[in-house]
This record gives C-alpha cells, structure tokens and sequence, in this order.
C-alpha cells in the first residue's frame, strides 16, 4: 500500500466525519494539534471516543427516562458512532496491513 492510499483513506475519513458531524472542520482545529500523520490519527480516535461516549450516554439519559431524549436520536447518534468505530478499525487494519507489506519487502 502506498503513501497516496494512505492519505486517500485518511481524506475519506475527514469527509466522513465531517458528513456525520463527529470532527470539526480543519480550520476550526486547534493549530497546536497539527503534527502530521500521527496527529491527526490521535484526533481521529479521539473524535471516535467522543461520539461513542455522546451516544452511550444520550442512551442512557433515555434509558433513565429524561425529557427531551428521543428514540430516533439515540439510535442515529449510536449508528454515527457505529459506523465511525469501523472506519477507524478498516483504517487500522490497512496500516497494519501496510506495515506488514513494507515489513516484507526485500532489503
């Protein structure tokens, strides 16, 4: 697999949390933060962390009986998060996967 797949992918993900609404926009970012490749995978699992705790506990404030917590909500707040863990995990695999490739490649 090579460097523009990688970045490839790494663009799908943006846009993909950008459509979902898990990530902020790159100029709302802090600057602090942009260190390149690995930077931007630690924003990326954090921003995966935090839409999975934002729908683990809207589904228990609904559990709990809360007012103003809908059904629907939950469940597309729980699919968002769904669906952003296993974007992380295909990504995971494919940079595993690279590694092992690069890895094998004769010296």
């Amino acid at each position: 697999m090579s460097i523009s797949a990688i970045e490839s992918v790494l663009q799908q993900m943006r846009a993909t949390a950008l459509q979902t609404g898990i990530a902020q926009p790159a100029a709302a970012a802090e600057p602090a933060q942009s260190g390149g490749f690995a930077a931007e995978l630690r924003r990326s699992l954090e921003s995966i962390s935090t839409a999975q705790t934002r729908a683990y506990g809207q589904a228990e404030d609904f559990e709990m009986g809360k007012p103003g917590v809908a059904l629907n909500d939950v469940m597309v707040d729980l699919q968002k998060a769904n669906v952003a863990f296993q974007t992380g995990l295909q990504v995971r695999n494919r940079l595993v996967a690279a590694y092992q490739e690069i890895m094998s490649l004769p010296a």
